[in-house]
């Protein structure tokens, strides 16, 4: 292989989603109206989280950075996608196909971890509430928050260094909108069985252990809810929960379903519809979940409006 002349790839073309043309503003309005809401929502929870001091508990605290993750890897993809939108020719520089890879896979490696954290922390606040304060201390809430920023990093630099280290041999068509793993091997003249067979088993250790901490943290949450004699304790209980799990199962489903399962060659148009699902529709949907179906997130709302209310008539 190394007496072979390469064709030096300096830019990708990215093949985009396949759409009626007739459809083409419609689902650029869309596109760009999920991303609005992302960002306006997203930004709009870490802005709350930062000046109502009700809300400056760990529970919280993980939300914000939650939100900002959201925002970041929502940002790599979409953007790009939008500009490309009504180009013939979609392109981007090898430089920049490996930046937007290395941001991506670490953006997501992150959330999932944090919602491990998460998780933890609504195990600690429910299951042993008399040691919360302890156990979720300041540094304890930093330290849960720095270790998914390490595996993040850890992820991207061991997918994005191993992949572009390899000769790309002329073929520079990307069957997707964005420099994801995958299609990004299929373009890669040497054998990538080993890359193939890493990405599963770093993004399948990342899902299953994070997976399995959040499924253990709810089986004893569960557990200490049954106990709950109350009605109105346990609906509580179930209330500090339920927008995590749905944000859980919303985000792992979609991910699990590209990354982790067996792929077929038929799967490529399917991947490419889940992966605009969890880079635009997903991240819109946290801060919602989190405001609609939390009392503590849409009382500060209403405290932060009626206090503009006041100052302006003041």
């Amino acid at each position: 292989m190394g007496s072979e002349n390469y064709t030096r790839v300096t830019e990708f073309i990215f093949v985009g989603l396949k759409y009626d043309p007739k459809l083409q503003v419609i689902l650029y309005l869309i596109v760009l109206l999920f991303y609005f809401i992302n960002m306006t929502g997203n930004l709009g929870i870490i802005i709350l989280i930062w000046f109502d001091a009700r809300l400056h508990t760990p529970m919280y605290f993980f939300l914000s950075h939650l939100s900002f993750v959201d925002m970041s890897f929502s940002s790599i993809v979409i953007p790009k996608m939008l500009r490309d939108f009504f180009k013939e020719r979609k392109t981007i520089t090898f430089l920049g196909c490996a930046l937007q890879q290395w941001f991506f896979g670490f953006f997501v490696a992150i959330e999932c971890s944090l919602l491990a954290s998460m998780a933890y922390d609504r195990y600690v606040a429910i299951c042993n509430p008399l040691l919360y304060s302890i156990a979720m201390s300041q540094k304890h809430c930093n330290q849960l928050v720095a270790i998914p920023y390490a595996i993040g990093f850890m992820d991207a630099m061991i997918h994005t260094p191993a992949a572009f280290r390899l000769p790309f041999c002329g073929p520079n068509v990307i069957n997707h909108f964005f420099c994801d793993i995958f299609p990004l091997l299929s373009l890669i003249c040497t054998d990538t069985s080993m890359n193939k067979l890493l990405v599963f088993v770093i993004a399948g250790i990342i899902g299953v252990v994070s997976g399995l901490i959040i499924l253990v943290s709810y089986i004893y949450i569960l557990i200490a809810i049954l106990k709950i004699q109350s009605a109105e304790g346990r609906k509580k209980a179930f209330s500090t929960c339920s927008s995590h799990l749905t944000a859980v199962t919303i985000l792992y489903g979609t991910l699990f379903f590209v990354y982790v399962r067996p792929n077929s060659r038929f799967s490529m148009g399917t991947n490419k519809l889940v992966s605009v699902f969890y880079t635009s529709v997903t991240p819109m949907l946290n801060p919602l979940i989190y405001s609609l179906r939390n009392k503590e997130v849409k009382d500060a709302i209403y405290r932060t409006i009626a206090k503009r209310k006041f100052c302006i008539r003041i």
